[in-house]
């Protein structure tokens, strides 16, 4: 499965994985199970288990076959290192990766102990950016096994975020992604919350980019911090 995204901070989705189950408070509200249900109703083979997790082998090509260079968000649909994907299954996909190397592949999950343990395995080109999601400071762990990981791009995801984070360390982080939780039972987010990460940002000049305040009305709520868009990126190192 693969789409032109709506997400802010990339252009593409490919989905050679779908399907997840929860890991973490952050998962409570998943934008991706709700979708999985829709798809699955609607008669979508990658989603006719909804949301099982599956490798969907005739999909794991298809960035080969976009000869244009493109922003990939990877597995927007899963979590690439969950632990029902074989060890050979996700060293394919980046495998696949290496070898698109036109293309930038941004790769996000909150399994970091599992990133960390394959990360040796995997051939880190600079096309592609790995990140970890942290929703609040109990999650703050993911960041220090992401750090040792040698990808040349790393970034968080804070998203939903759903408390403080205190004592947030960029130190070899890249850029950082904020936003708030949408969708049915959306959690508020606090502005001190928001603006206490900005400002770490700001100060270790790290690319800040905030996605979007949340909540069930999220297109009324917008994305405009203080007056202004933040969208600040990284440089992608495309080959």
């Amino acid at each position: 499965m693969s789409t032109n995204s709506r997400i802010e901070w990339t252009e593409t989705t490919w989905n050679p994985i779908t399907g997840c189950t929860k890991h973490s408070a952050g998962c409570l509200h998943c934008y991706a199970e709700r979708m999985s249900k829709r798809l699955q109703a609607m008669g979508a083979e990658a989603y006719q288990f909804g949301f099982t997790p599956m490798f969907h082998e005739h999909l794991l090509e298809k960035p080969l076959s976009w000869k244009k260079s493109r922003m990939i968000f990877v597995n927007s649909m899963s979590d690439t290192f969950h632990e029902d994907i074989t060890d050979e299954q996700i060293l394919r996909l980046f495998s696949i990766m290496n070898h698109a190397r036109w293309h930038t592949f941004q790769v996000l999950t909150k399994r970091s102990e599992r990133l960390l343990k394959l990360s040796k395995k995997i051939k880190w080109t600079p096309n592609i950016w790995q990140g970890v999601t942290v929703e609040h400071t109990a999650t703050r762990s993911r960041i220090e096994d992401l750090r040792l990981v040698a990808a040349h791009t790393k970034f968080l995801s804070i998203e939903p975020l759903i408390g403080p984070i205190a004592g947030l360390n960029l130190s070899g982080i890249d850029w950082v992604i904020v936003g708030g939780e949408s969708g049915p039972g959306a959690r508020p987010m606090k502005k001190d919350w928001v603006t206490g990460i900005r400002d770490v940002c700001v100060k270790t000049k790290t690319p800040f980019f905030f996605k979007q305040w949340g909540g069930v009305r999220k297109k009324e709520n917008g994305r405009t911090l203080d007056n202004r868009i933040w969208d600040e990126m990284p440089i992608s190192e495309v080959q």
